[in-house]
């Protein structure tokens, strides 16, 4: 690639021998596109300044190809070019300063010149060489009159065409500059286009209204039809029965500029379908515009799969159901004829039915409510009651428990409510129990879950504090801070029993 410190060869030292080769000399003239540069208004500019300031009737920029000299830019003179055995600027350009030829008539190179015979009648010419930065010569900035100037030119004539010498090298090779940028980057958008085309996947992009204009070789490859434009293009090519939702899913996010993802069913040339997870963002430009940036993902091996370990999910679901009911149904059969064991087969009963229940959290089926703290306890609790009837309330927002800590917060809340019903406020008619869920309550600190458990059972029972706290407090410690690193407090007052419990929030959810 082109790349150098200075766009400008050293003033005052004549051009690169090696770049004086013909082949390398044309070669770096063609990089520079000058063909581009005829009639430049920068250099027009210049042609007409230094036609003023060194006070003659003619001057160009010129540039020396294989056979003719072409004006760039020029003033006082009709032609565009000419043969490259009359110019001037080719003797010019091989200089290190100026060339000077005061009366062409007396000069030897030039006295035969038809440009000196005939029209336009040279006979005061300077031409400034113009030099690549390799050190190629290219061409001459030049003045010509139709008298001769015995004097040649003023010192300030000469800087001035010196400096401006310089400004028409520096114009014609930041052109050079801009076409080799523009050519490396067209070469990294090829490479790029070729890198995403070879994904295993669809890669698109669209403006802020859904029109696409580049969807990558995939898409044709996969389906056999035309590169979509609209989003109506894509219907053909998705599943029916996705369609509606998934356009409508990608529309919404058009609207609210939020991130699209949706899985759906791509039609492939062979007819058969398969799943598509797509996923795109918004993106703002430069111009203060909105684009989308998308792809399109095979997701067919991992959706079918996730549907057969759902289906083998849902049937050990059913299978571990059913244990825990032949479990429980066995329990009842052997204690009906042992009165002596009833209480502690009720009390097995009881702890099975809620293990169930916590399964329910672990593997939610069709029809299982949302699994939230305060649904597993209503659900633990339903068997006291309901919320209807006053026997106990649970209030607090819906937060998610997540499978691991289903079972200890069921093991947890299950021997709470079951020494209730036993000793406390769920054994009498007149008790109450209130159960109040809160996030980041007081003293919990940042991130914490509060659980407070409230009997009102003044008129109840009496618990013997020394004979039922010790096991229940092993218990509930255990599942509380061994398994879910929370803490746990229990305080009897005259009113009943008040328990609060709090779980750092993560170890709930996980």
């Amino acid at each position: 690639m082109y790349r150098k410190p200075s766009i400008l060869w050293p003033e005052g030292v004549l051009p690169s021998d090696a770049y004086c080769d013909e082949d390398k000399r044309l070669a770096v003239l063609a990089a520079h596109g000058t063909q581009g540069m005829v009639d430049d208004p920068e250099l027009q500019e210049l042609v007409d300044l230094v036609a003023k300031l060194c006070d003659v009737p003619m001057a160009m920029v010129t540039v020396v190809e294989e056979g003719r000299q072409l004006f760039l830019t020029r003033t006082g003179i009709d032609a565009r070019e000419t043969p490259r055995p009359t110019s001037f600027c080719a003797h010019a350009m091989l200089g290190a300063e100026p060339m000077v030829v005061p009366d062409a008539r007396e000069d030897a190179r030039f006295a035969n010149n038809p440009l000196v015979t005939d029209e336009p009648h040279i006979r005061f010419y300077a031409g400034h060489p113009l030099i690549s930065v390799e050190g190629a010569p290219l061409g001459a900035l030049c003045v010509i009159d139709t008298k001769p100037r015995p004097g040649g030119l003023s010192d300030i004539q000469r800087e001035s065409l010196s400096v401006l010498a310089k400004s028409a090298m520096r114009r014609i090779s930041q052109r050079r500059l801009g076409e080799t940028a523009q050519e490396a980057v067209n070469m990294r958008e090829s490479y790029l286009q070729r890198m995403i085309d070879s994904v295993p996947g669809i890669a698109w992009s669209a403006d802020g209204e859904g029109n696409f204009d580049y969807v990558s070789a995939q898409w044709s490859e996969l389906t056999a039809t035309t590169q979509p434009r609209r989003l109506d293009d894509w219907k053909n090519a998705v599943h029916p029965e996705d369609w509606v939702q998934a356009a409508g899913a990608f529309q919404a996010s058009l609207d609210s500029g939020k991130p699209f993802e949706y899985e759906w069913r791509l039609k492939l040339s062979d007819g058969n379908y398969r799943w598509m997870l797509a996923r795109a963002v918004q993106t703002p430009t430069d111009e203060g515009q909105n684009r989308w940036f998308g792809t399109v993902i095979d997701v067919d091996r991992q959706h079918r799969l996730s549907e057969a370990r759902d289906l083998l999910a849902h049937e050990l679901s059913h299978r571990i159901k059913n244990i825990f009911a032949v479990v429980s149904g066995l329990v009842a059969i052997r204690a009906r004829n042992r009165p002596e064991v009833a209480e502690f087969a009720a009390d097995l009963n009881e702890t099975i039915r809620a293990l169930g229940a916590a399964h329910n959290y672990v593997r939610p089926h069709e029809g299982q409510r949302a699994s939230t703290l305060s649904g597993l306890l209503a659900d633990l609790l339903a068997p006291y009651g309901s919320a209807e009837e006053g026997r106990f309330s649970v209030t607090g927002p819906g937060i998610e428990i997540g499978a691991r800590a289903a079972t200890p917060l069921a093991l947890i809340f299950h021997e709470l409510a079951t020494n209730s019903a036993k000793y406390g406020a769920l054994s009498c008619p007149e008790g109450h129990l209130t159960v109040t869920v809160e996030e980041e309550c007081e003293g919990g600190g940042e991130g914490s879950v509060c659980v407070s458990w409230e009997e009102q059972a003044s008129s109840c029972t009496d618990p013997d504090k020394s004979e039922h706290e010790g096991f229940g407090s092993r218990l509930l410690r255990m599942a509380v801070e061994g398994q879910l690193g929370g803490t746990f407090e229990r305080t009897f007052s005259a009113d009943g029993l008040d328990v609060r419990i709090v779980f750092p929030r993560k170890s709930i959810e996980n």
